[in-house]
C-alpha cells in the first residue's frame, strides 16, 4: 500500500497531528474514561473516512 493517495492527475498525502487536552489538563483521561474517548475518536474518524496512524489515550 502507498503512503500517498492518488486521482487520475494527482497524488497527495496529507496528515494532521492533533492533540487534545481536558481544561486545566485534570486528569480524566483514565481507566473507561480514556477508553470510551478512544473508541468515540475511532468511531468518527471511520464514520468520516479517515485512516489513523497512531492514536493515543494518555494521562498526563
Amino acid at each position: 500500500m502507498s503512503r500517498y493517495e492518488k486521482a487520475s492527475h494527482v497524488y497527495w498525502r496529507c496528515q494532521y497531528h492533533i492533540v487534545w487536552t481536558p481544561k486545566y489538563r485534570f486528569r480524566i483521561l483514565k481507566n473507561k474514561i480514556g477508553r470510551d474517548v478512544y473508541r468515540c475518536i475511532q468511531v468518527y474518524c471511520e464514520q468520516l473516512g479517515c485512516k489513523v496512524v497512531e492514536l493515543n489515550v494518555q494521562i498526563d
